[in-house]
């Protein structure tokens, strides 16, 4: 990637609230819990604060509805060094999650998307005004089919690197490959869009159109697959984990952003900043609150 890039993310805001379980529920359960915190969220918002904490220039384009949800999302946002370009809909609710953890630090995330899935291409397409060749658009799962498509159709024409987290999954991801140049996936789901795993399963990718695929696993680490490069293992961090929600989201918007500040492609030192990022947010409780500060990113990225 240019130096002086801009990353310009497109997806989803939402409040987040934390609740602390024994375990998780089951069908026909009534359990108990606690109320941990209540916090901003979204994949997109996460991907986005962590990026500006960086340093890297981050727009964040998402869609909210017309209520105290909406105000609270602002109020969230508003400290963040991130131009967020809000668009208000008439009659939609603003897009919440409901996180249940358990003591060993496991997630289970219900997601409303009435803002993300209402929310047009032509708005969405609008919003892109001010990108330039070469600026980054970072994309997940969670806005409608024509949507996504609509905005990798329109990177392509205005010369944009793309980077699409497919998660969660729609079944018709595959159809986007050709026109994403950098893919994020978790094993689990590069087995489902796939059929393969690991190192098979970012050789489809690659071959789909794919440039660069960030394949993460666990505490296997990450593989880091290119175009005409050998696959390279990034170990993950040891750390002990209190809470995984955001942590993809930092994986990746780290990974993105120390490339770019650098002016590369996507390389293995990028991947292990993101690891070291990711293993600080899953170490605290929380979405936002538990991400690394600016401070302790500028360490990473020093690295």
């Amino acid at each position: 990637m240019p130096a002086n890039v801009r990353a310009h993310v497109i997806g989803n805001v939402a409040v987040d609230e934390t609740i602390s379980v024994s375990t998780m529920p089951e069908a026909g359960a009534s359990i108990l819990g606690r109320e941990e915190t209540r916090d901003l969220g979204g994949k997109g918002a996460n991907q986005a604060v962590v990026m500006a904490r960086t340093g890297l220039p981050t727009t964040l384009v998402a869609a909210v509805g017309e209520d105290f949800r909406a105000q609270t999302i602002r109020d969230q946002l508003a400290p963040e060094p991130v131009e967020a370009k809000l668009i208000a809909l008439a009659g939609r609710s603003s897009d919440f999650s409901i996180i249940f953890t358990t003591p060993d630090g496991e997630n289970a995330i219900v997601t409303t998307t009435d803002s993300a899935g209402s929310l047009t291409p032509g708005e969405a397409i609008a919003a892109l005004d001010t990108a330039v060749s070469g600026d980054l658009m970072v994309l997940q799962g969670n806005l409608s089919e024509a949507t996504t498509l609509g905005l990798l159709q329109e990177a392509r024409r205005r010369d944009l690197v793309t980077a699409f987290n497919p998660s969660p999954l729609r079944p018709y991801f595959g159809d986007f490959w050709p026109l994403v140049d950098i893919a994020f996936l978790n094993r689990g789901e590069a087995e489902s869009l796939t059929g393969s795993s690991d190192t098979a399963a970012t050789e489809k990718l690659l071959q789909s159109g794919v440039r660069h695929v960030v394949l993460t696993l666990g505490g296997d680490g990450a593989l880091l697959a290119s175009r005409g490069a050998a696959i390279a293992t990034i170990p993950a961090v040891s750390t002990k984990a209190i809470d995984t929600t955001g942590a993809g989201d930092t994986f990746m918007a780290v990974a993105l952003a120390s490339a770019a500040l650098r002016g590369v492609e996507l390389d293995p030192r990028a991947i292990g900043h993101a690891a070291s990022a990711s293993a600080l947010t899953v170490s605290r409780r929380g979405t936002r609150s538990a991400f690394p500060t600016t401070e302790e990113l500028q360490a990473i990225l020093a690295r």
